[in-house]
């Protein structure tokens, strides 16, 4: 994937996050009667402004995208006219500039309701969450989990892909010490187990701890055939065809492709000798494969991928659609459910009870944007949606400067029957800037930790 792919995509979710949220400030203050001067995308130095509206406010591009705002008429902020000051932010209600305050992260909270409506009405596929072999000494194993079932509820809750199941799971088991999982068995019944998850703990959430618990999805066995090749990978060059079907690898009998795999990881730049079974006749043929880094290893690749029955394959699919009021339903609840976890794990962080490793900054928030930019529409918007998400539930913590802080103070003020002291605001902003620099760091710290590590 290349760097300004990465690039663009990266830029596409930062406008689309900023101009959302800063269009509910917006919008909201219009409809409270408040004149709005500037609408920026970006601060510092404009790079593009144009005037539009019955009011000329200034719609700006400016040179540091990390952000926006909207500047309202003020009294707090500079000298307004007479005949303007019914229209200046300050003289609202305390009611209305709650509301004015609250609409920047609702609209993101709302856009995420958008786009898991519409995800939700078009359909997501996702992995049948059937389970593989069962590993001994699990408690999945220990539960009686068997090759083959296929979860269907979770604690209550429905679970029509292996996505869904490892999300309801992320959800429950960081506040239950067992969970109920009902089961499709393979003779088509339904069975309960009673899966003990105590083991996990706060690092084992920061990896895959379905591994752990020994819940690992089926995968088909895949006969070690070749599918297709690259024409410049090591197993065309020694003379591999498309139809070839591997039996043996250094004497070593194959059943497998994924036993194939395991050999060419292991051998970067070391001759394999092949045994292979081309229409009635078998022939030996050396392989030596190529030497690649993956995450700081040196590992070996012959650019070759396997012969998968397709018919086989798309039994393994499951498919989630529903109707635009059901889908409407399933987008408020998917939101609801993203962002009280997303409270829970930052509470958690705070209580030291879940690494800090968890909080990305722009780096992977870049690389992330650019694999499921690559990956197709469908996992874009899901990405726009969790980041739309998160924007808009930090943007409602009672942080100062965020715009949780100045509901907090709104809130004070509404209670108390008087705004709060410049004093107590002083203080609070200093707190604010503490706090947001504090976690700034921990984000580009962990960015340049996964640059670095691979991770």
């Amino acid at each position: 994937m290349s760097f300004l792919f990465t690039l663009a995509a990266f830029a596409v979710t930062l406008g689309i996050m900023i101009v959302v949220h800063e269009y509910g400030h917006y919008q909201v203050a219009r409809w409270c009667g408040v004149k709005v001067l500037r609408f920026s995308v970006g601060f510092g130095k404009p790079l593009l402004t144009r005037r539009w509206g019955a009011d000329q406010t200034e719609w700006v591009i400016s040179i540091f995208p990390l952000g926006g705002y909207v500047k309202m008429l003020d009294e707090q902020e500079g000298p307004v006219a007479p005949h303007e000051l019914h229209r200046a932010y300050n003289r609202l209600p305390v009611q209305r500039r709650i509301a004015v305050v609250a609409a920047g992260p609702l609209a993101n909270l709302a856009l995420a309701v958008v786009l898991y409506w519409f995800l939700f009405m078009h359909g997501v596929q996702g992995i049948k969450p059937m389970l593989g072999e069962v590993p001994a000494a699990t408690p999945a194993a220990h539960a009686g989990f068997q090759r083959g079932e296929v979860i269907t509820r979770i604690g209550g809750e429905t679970t029509p892909t292996w996505q869904d199941a490892r999300w309801t799971l992320l959800q429950k088991v960081i506040e239950n010490k067992s969970l109920e999982i009902e089961v499709e068995t393979l003779a088509h019944s339904t069975a309960v187990h009673t899966l003990d998850v105590s083991s996990i703990d706060s690092e084992d959430l920061e990896n895959d701890f379905l591994e752990k618990l020994g819940l690992v999805h089926f995968q088909t066995d895949i006969a070690p055939k070749i599918g297709s090749l690259l024409p410049d990978g090591a197993a065309a060059k020694s003379g591999l065809q498309v139809g070839d079907e591997i039996m043996s690898v250094n004497r070593q009998t194959l059943h497998r492709w994924e036993d194939w795999v395991k050999w060419v990881r292991q051998s970067p730049n070391q001759p394999l000798t092949l045994k292979i079974q081309r229409g009635e006749v078998q022939q030996n043929i050396e392989v030596t494969p190529d030497v690649v880094e993956d995450n700081g290893k040196r590992i070996g690749r012959v650019g070759a991928a396997p012969l998968v029955d397709r018919e086989l394959i798309k039994s393994l699919i499951a498919e989630v659609r529903y109707p635009p009021h059901k889908a409407f339903v399933k987008a408020l609840g998917k939101t609801w459910e993203t962002s009280i976890f997303s409270l829970k794990m930052l509470f958690r962080m705070v209580a030291g009870q879940v690494s800090w490793k968890n909080i990305s900054g722009p780096i992977t928030i870049a690389d992330y944007a650019g694999q499921s930019a690559q990956m197709g529409v469908v996992a874009y918007l899901s990405f726009l949606a969790l980041i739309s998400i998160s924007l808009g539930v930090l943007n409602l913590l009672p942080v100062p400067l965020l715009d949780g802080g100045h509901l907090l103070y709104y809130m004070v003020e509404f209670f108390k029957g008087s705004p709060v002291s410049e004093k107590t605001m002083e203080i609070g902003q200093q707190i604010g800037i503490a706090i947001l620099l504090t976690l700034m760091l921990f984000a580009f710290y962990n960015d340049i930790n996964r640059l670095i590590s691979g991770q």
